[in-house]
């Protein structure tokens, strides 16, 4: 099989010749990767089986003072710590201005044009249109995180139209996407933390299940698959997601869910895409217990088809090389 063909046939919950997989990782975890193996260019022999691309215009980020990057939607990030997304460090949307604050041009040609080159260039590649920060997480990069769960009790008319804007906004994107050579489009919305949904599931069903559904309901009109990526503890979700839509669900954190029951529980309706400890195994464990892991989710959660292989999120700056090195054994070794 392809890449293609095998994340594909894994996504379809069907058994594939060998485990997708997908590694990627931090800024700060590829250089120390590129000193512990001392080649600049390592990532090339993974043999990764997806490759995933922003949905982003050409210059969408700008360095507007030392550390600090602004995006395509005006909201500023602090890099100093995080060098990957960093934080927030601006207000953009208040209820005074939401029908004003201008939205970034979603048929920008340049956010497109990438995905027909990479599919030309790599065509046995699972290829992945990714939309970042795509709903609630985009509402509260705008709003502020604590204005905006605050606003949801006491001022739910404002979240109601933030989010309607928002979502007019991904229809577009994702319109033009699905008419591009990609295989599915992924969304980043992160609704958990380490003990549950962040603002509970009531109003995770009245804020964002509804305007998701429109969201995945336009990915399958376009004949492409969704994934969805959520940290934290959301598996009492599952049963909505799968209704919504979601074909692939990541990072599928073990910290915070038994991944085995997962797949025992809702395998034959939803695939799954992470599942190695980036909390505990990679950075704390041995060798041999990055082995043994590995090895157990690719014949559980692997058998049937049904999963995509990778660290429970890119790769972080803590885990140990020698760890990666013995997850990669083990993935590549199949």
């Amino acid at each position: 099989m392809t890449h293609r063909q095998r994340a594909a046939t894994a996504i379809a919950r069907q058994q594939p010749d060998k485990v997708p997989y997908c590694v990627r990782f931090t800024q700060r975890m590829r250089a120390r990767m590129i000193a512990y193996l001392g080649d600049p260019d390592f990532e090339s022999q993974l043999g990764n089986s997806l490759m995933v691309r922003e949905l982003e215009p050409a210059n969408s980020w700008h360095e507007v003072r030392p550390g600090i990057w602004r995006d395509q939607f005006g909201v500023e990030w602090d890099r100093h710590i995080d060098p990957d997304i960093g934080n927030v460090c601006n207000q953009v949307v208040t209820p005074e201005n939401v029908d004003a604050v201008p939205l970034p041009d979603p048929d920008d040609p340049t956010r497109y044009e990438k995905f027909r080159q990479l599919r030309t260039a790599h065509p046995d590649m699972y290829l992945v249109a990714n939309i970042g920060f795509s709903l609630y997480e985009r509402a509260w990069t705008l709003a502020g995180l604590e204005a905006l769960l605050r606003a949801m009790i006491g001022s739910p008319a404002f979240v109601h139209r933030l989010l309607d804007r928002i979502l007019d906004y991904n229809l577009r994107v994702i319109r033009n996407a699905c008419k591009l050579p990609v295989d599915a489009i992924f969304f980043g919305d992160d609704w958990g933390q380490q003990t549950g949904v962040i603002m509970g599931v009531k109003r995770w069903r009245e804020f964002i299940r509804p305007r998701i559904t429109q969201q995945y309901r336009a990915v399958h009109d376009g004949g492409k698959c969704v994934f969805i990526h959520s940290c934290g503890k959301v598996d009492e979700l599952f049963p909505d997601l799968i209704e919504a839509g979601v074909d692939v669900f990541n990072p599928f954190q073990p910290e915070v869910m038994d991944v085995f029951e997962m797949k025992k529980r809702y395998g034959d309706r939803l695939a799954f895409f992470g599942g190695i400890s980036t909390q505990r195994t990679l950075p704390y464990g041995t060798p041999q217990q990055t082995r043994d892991e590995v090895r157990r989710l690719l014949d559980e959660v692997g058998g049937g088809g049904g999963y995509i292989a990778s660290p429970a999120h890119d790769t972080p700056a803590d885990a140990q090389p020698e760890n990666v090195m013995a997850m990669m054994e083990v993935l590549q070794g199949q």
